[in-house]
C-alpha cells in the first residue's frame, strides 16, 4: 500500500492531507519524495518559525539528548530553567508553567482563572466570537464555531461569548462577577482579523472598573511573528495571563503559561502539573529561538519582510479587486480575503510548488518562516500573480 491508503485505513479521520510526500526541508522550503522543492508559506502552521534544519536547533537537541531526553518535572532542568528565565526577561512577565500545547495552556489558564475568581465571588468567562483556542473541551467552551463544536457538549458552565470588537457588547455582558476574559488580539483560524485599538482599550478600562483577568491567546501571534515580541504590544494593552506556544519549541512539542503578580502564587504543588511540559529537550530547542528572536534579527526581519509582503499583497488588490477583496495583518501574520472560495488558488500555487493555508473558506493566511528573505517573498507573489491571472481569465 501507498502512504496514502495506510493513512486512509489506519487514522482517525481527522485530517484532510496535502497530497505529497515530503521527505526533508531545510530553510523556507520542503521537499517531496520526487525531489521537488516547495516554498511554505505557512511554516507548520507558525510553528517552524526559524524554518526547517537550523544548524543551531539541531545541535542544541543533539547536545540535549546525549544528557536526557526526559525527566519527570520532581528534577531541577537546567534547559528548563534557563529557557524559563529568558521568556520572564523577554516578557516581563513573574511566573511560567511549561505545557505541551497551545490549547493545553488555555485548559491551565482556565484553571487559573477559575481558582484566582472563587475567593473574588468571580466565575464567569467572556471570549469572542470566530475565537479559536484549541480542541480540548475547556478550549472549546470559549468558542462558538458550530465546525468545531458540534456534538462535543455540553461544556464548562458561566462561559459567554460575544461578538468581537463590539465595544457596545463587551459594556453590557462584563461585570463584578466577570473572572477573565480570553482574547486573540489577532484571529488567526478566523482570517487573520486584527482587534480595534478602542476595543482593547475600553477592555482595559473595564478591567480597572471590575477587576477582572485578561487573558492573551498568543498561542499563534507571538514570539516575534507580527514584528513584536507579542500581539498585544501593537495595542499596549498589558494582559495579566498570556498563553504561547507553535514556534516556542522551535518544532517540537512546547506551551508556556505567563502570568503576572495577580495570579503568581495561585498554583501550590500537587495542583496544576504536565508530565511532558517542558521537555528538556524541547527547552533546548526554545533557547535557540528566543535567542534568535531577541538577539540575531529575526524579529526585526519579520516585521520589514511582512511590510515587503504586505504591500505586494495590496498591489495585487489593485490589481484583481475582484478576486482579492481584503489583506490585512501585521508583520509576518498575513490574511489574502477573497470574493471565492480560496481552493482553486491554493491547488494552483500547489502546482507551481507554493504551499499555502486556506481558513475560513475565503482566506489565504500566510504564515512563513521568520527567515524569508526578500527573494522568497518576490518568488511567492509573482507565482501568486500567475495564478491569479489564471483564474481571471477563465472567468472571461
Amino acid at each position: 500500500m501507498t502512504l496514502s491508503e495506510k493513512e486512509e485505513n489506519f487514522f482517525f479521520r481527522t485530517y484532510s492531507r496535502i497530497p505529497i510526500e515530503i521527505t526533508h526541508g531545510e530553510g523556507v522550503n520542503l521537499y517531496d519524495k520526487h525531489g521537488n522543492r516547495y516554498l511554505d508559506m505557512f511554516a507548520g502552521l507558525a510553528v517552524n518559525a526559524l524554518g526547517y534544519s537550523h544548524p543551531r536547533i539541531l545541535q542544541a537537541i543533539n547536545d540535549q539528548c546525549t544528557k536526557y531526553i526526559h525527566l519527570s518535572n520532581y528534577y531541577l532542568q537546567e534547559s528548563q530553567i534557563r529557557l524559563a528565565e529568558l521568556l520572564l526577561q523577554a516578557s516581563n512577565y513573574s511566573k511560567v508553567f511549561f505545557c505541551n500545547s497551545g490549547t493545553e495552556g488555555i485548559e491551565g489558564a482556565i484553571k487559573i482563572v477559575r481558582r484566582w475568581g472563587k475567593p473574588h465571588g468571580k466565575h464567569k468567562i467572556i471570549s469572542f466570537t470566530n475565537a479559536y483556542h484549541g480542541r480540548t473541551l475547556g478550549a472549546l467552551s470559549l468558542m462558538d464555531r458550530q465546525k468545531y463544536r458540534e456534538g462535543y457538549d455540553p461544556f464548562l458552565p458561566d462561559c459567554s461569548v460575544i461578538p468581537f470588537n463590539s465595544v457596545t457588547d463587551l459594556k453590557k455582558s462584563i461585570s463584578d462577577s466577570t473572572a477573565a476574559v480570553f482574547l486573540e488580539c489577532i484571529q488567526g483560524e478566523a482570517g487573520v482579523i486584527p482587534a480595534e485599538t478602542s476595543f482593547l482599550a475600553e477592555l482595559q478600562a473595564l478591567r480597572d472598573q471590575h477587576n477582572f483577568l485578561i487573558v492573551a491567546d498568543e498561542i499563534q501571534s507571538g514570539l516575534g511573528r507580527t514584528g513584536k515580541f507579542f500581539a498585544f504590544e501593537h495595542y499596549h494593552i498589558i494582559p495579566d495571563i498570556v498563553i504561547v506556544a507553535k514556534s516556542l519549541g522551535g518544532g517540537l512539542p512546547l506551551g508556556a503559561i505567563l502570568g503576572n503578580d495577580r495570579v503568581n502564587n495561585i498554583f501550590e504543588p500537587g495542583t496544576h502539573g504536565s508530565t511532558f511540559g517542558g521537555n528538556p529537550v524541547a527547552c533546548a530547542a526554545g533557547i535557540v529561538v528566543l535567542d534568535e528572536l531577541l538577539n540575531h534579527g529575526l524579529m526585526e526581519n519579520a516585521m520589514t519582510m511582512g511590510n515587503i509582503l504586505q504591500a505586494k499583497l495590496l498591489k495585487l488588490h489593485e490589481e484583481y479587486p475582484t478576486i482579492i477583496t481584503v489583506v490585512r495583518g501585521k508583520g509576518l501574520m498575513l490574511g489574502v480575503e477573497l470574493s471565492c472560495d480560496c481552493t482553486p488558488i491554493r491547488l494552483g500555487l500547489l502546482e507551481k510548488k507554493i504551499l499555502v493555508n486556506c481558513t475560513g473558506n475565503n482566506v489565504l493566511r500566510l504564515l512563513p518562516p521568520l527567515t524569508i528573505t526578500r527573494e522568497h517573498i518576490n518568488e511567492f507573489t509573482e507565482q501568486f500573480n500567475q495564478v491569479l491571472h489564471h483564474i481571471t481569465h477563465l472567468k472571461k
